[in-house]
């Protein structure tokens, strides 16, 4: 190396450099890759991305052969910055540490800091030209790879890491949430909400969204006739639940359009509503959501009842309540929660918990009870009067209406 021109060191010594660079900022590059995103390119056959992601498979070998070519050319780059000093000034000592110390602030700059910055903010553009190196570069220099990679496997076993062949990575579901809430610019607020609520469905059940035993519609089969008809003109739903005198003695769903014809005949009876009925579906509490829209699908049903371990009625659920988990709410009652000019919110306290949440954007616990009622009724452990005010759960609120079993209307003083 003494033998050589000075003009062609430096060429060297910058060759040294930009190989340098190019070894590490290819590594962050290809260690920072959106590993979802390579391997939708790689479903696309991007050449680039196919690459990327065989040599990404067994990442110890490329980190292996990225920092053997590193070591090599800092080492090259070194020695040459070395020679050079001493051709320039002699071979005196202060010379040499002089030329390593301006060597190492040239490396640190230009070698490893900027090229490593512009893989992190652009990883792509680096990666994959950079594979169409790496991988004749691989089995160039496999025999070599292959021994450093088990000397450090085993060196890696004896403090008892195992080095997997292949590593799959996957995703848990809040990790799945916050990638989509991070997808505001990607993902219409719509189908956002969408997506999160497909994610809420494993953790939610039936009894988290049907309508309470209180405010089933049915029709109670102890009842004159013509009240049952005046009912079934005047109902609010199209299936309605038939029973004798309580809800727990249910003896079928009636769709209307069975019966609207013939409750204007004049031989209508009971027994004609019988005949009409279809058999009831009971539903454990305890059943996923995501579990019962497979049922209803299954067995082409829209409507079941909700019972206990006892096997008593809890609630009616329907399969359009199912589908406002996913899609929100199909229809939507501005009485349930109804925003005040000062800012305040007046709000139903017979609304769940989660649809609460839902159309909020709030965090209250759905651990326990089902309703605002009841979350209200357990944190104070009593069923407060009119005009109290609490803090529930870090929101302020004020109990606007209430009677001696339930909390009716409350008030959320500002908004979280």
């Amino acid at each position: 190396m003494n033998d050589l021109p000075l003009g062609l060191l430096w060429a060297l010594l910058a060759l040294m450099l930009v190989l340098s660079s190019f070894f590490s900022g290819s590594e962050t590059a290809l260690m920072m890759l959106n590993r979802y995103r390579l391997k939708h390119l790689v479903k696309l056959k991007h050449k680039g991305a196919t690459k990327a992601h065989r040599l990404l498979q067994r990442p110890d070998r490329l980190i292996s052969l990225i920092l053997l070519g590193n070591v090599f050319v800092n080492i090259a780059a070194s020695s040459i910055a070395t020679v050079i000093a001493i051709r320039l000034y002699g071979e005196d000592e202060s010379v040499i540490t002089i030329a390593a110390i301006l060597l190492t602030i040239v490396v640190l700059i230009f070698s490893e800091v900027t090229p490593k910055t512009l893989a992190a903010v652009k990883p792509e553009a680096l990666a994959f030209p950079a594979a169409w190196i790496y991988v004749p570069l691989l089995k160039a220099a496999y025999p070599l790879v292959l021994s450093i990679n088990l000397t450090a496997n085993l060196l890696l076993r004896m403090v008892g890491v195992q080095v997997s062949k292949n590593s799959h990575e996957t995703l848990n579901k809040e990790e799945l949430r916050s990638i989509v809430t991070e997808a505001e610019s990607l993902i219409p607020s719509r189908y956002q909400k969408m997506l999160l609520g497909i994610l809420d469905l494993e953790s939610a059940t039936v009894e988290d969204i049907m309508t309470p035993r209180n405010e089933i519609y049915g029709i109670d089969l102890e009842l004159p006739i013509e009240d049952i008809v005046n009912q079934i003109r005047n109902s609010p739903h199209t299936r309605l639940p038939v029973y004798k005198k309580s809800i727990d003695r249910v003896v079928g769903f009636l769709h209307l359009r069975n019966v609207l014809v013939k409750i204007n005949q004049e031989n209508f009876d009971k027994q004609m509503l019988m005949n009409a009925l279809i058999k009831p579906a009971f539903i454990p509490d305890s059943t996923p959501i995501h579990n019962q829209i497979q049922h209803f699908k299954m067995e082409k049903l829209r409507i079941g009842l909700v019972v206990d371990e006892y096997g008593d009625v809890q609630g009616l659920v329907t399969l359009d309540d199912l589908l406002q988990e996913i899609v929100g709410e199909l229809v939507t009652d501005e009485m349930t929660v109804k925003k005040q000019a000062d800012g305040s919110y007046l709000v139903d306290a017979g609304i769940t918990i989660r649809e609460l949440n839902r159309l909020m954007q709030w965090e209250l616990p759905t651990e326990g009870p089902k309703t605002l009622n009841g979350l209200i009724i357990e944190f104070m452990e009593t069923i407060p009067e009119e005009g109290t005010s609490i803090k529930l759960h870090g929101y302020p609120l004020e109990i606007i209406q209430s009677d001696q079993n339930a909390v009716k209307l409350v008030k959320f003083l500002i908004e979280r």
